[in-house]
């Protein structure tokens, strides 16, 4: 029996697990809080669900396992139903970032009593892709959460012209992967948000 195989098979079926987590538990916060605020499309959608199949987006997860880099089916969101747009905005925008984190810290906690090296090599990518999904989504370039959260101070005619270039950012993604520039701007990022889990650490 080829053991090397079967751990590779293993371990891609852990990664595959962490990523599908890590991207429903974000896109579940986004529907989940535009909820709150007032808005009800994505739930009226059945986007409001960890339930990976509604958030999966074919391309994007191929894309996560060739280059890193992927994308799920952004949570539809109409801002106009928002009992205040600026909050709504907001709070929209973070929620993705606050539940990969909150579920990074939750899952960082449980790992400090498993024995088990199964169990432990699941919880571990669930808490390295979970931080690296908050890393990620952060950063101030459309469409990401970042870039939503500071259009929500920016005049709307700015905001439209950026979005016109918005469609180049996965070049740009891609060059920065292969240019190194990518990690240079991530890693602090990720290393930021492992040492905010890291001290969240109680139990």
């Amino acid at each position: 029996m080829n053991l090397s195989f079967l751990n590779s098979i293993s371990s891609f079926l852990v990664t595959l697990l962490a990523i599908l987590f890590s991207l429903s538990i974000h896109e579940f916060g986004h529907a989940f809080v535009a909820n709150l605020n007032g808005d009800p499309t994505a739930k009226n959608l059945g986007r409001m669900t960890i339930n990976p199949i509604k958030h999966i987006d074919a391309i994007g997860m191929l894309m996560m396992f060739i280059i890193r880099f992927g994308w799920a089916k952004p949570v539809p969101v109409n801002t106009y139903n928002f009992k205040n747009y600026k909050i709504g905005n907001i709070t929209v925008s973070l929620a993705g970032i606050f539940m990969n984190l909150l579920s990074a810290v939750i899952f960082a906690n449980i790992l400090q009593h498993i024995d088990s090296q199964l169990a432990n090599d699941i919880l571990m990518n669930l808490v390295i892709y979970n931080i690296a999904f908050a890393s990620f989504n952060i950063l101030p370039l459309p469409p990401l959460d970042g870039w939503n959260l500071i259009a929500t101070f920016l005049p709307a005619r700015t905001i439209d012209l950026l979005n016109q270039y918005s469609r180049y950012v996965f070049i740009v993604f891609v060059i920065m992967m292969f240019t190194n520039t990518f990690s240079l701007i991530l890693n602090p990022i990720y290393f930021t948000f492992t040492r905010l889990v890291e001290s969240l650490i109680i139990f």
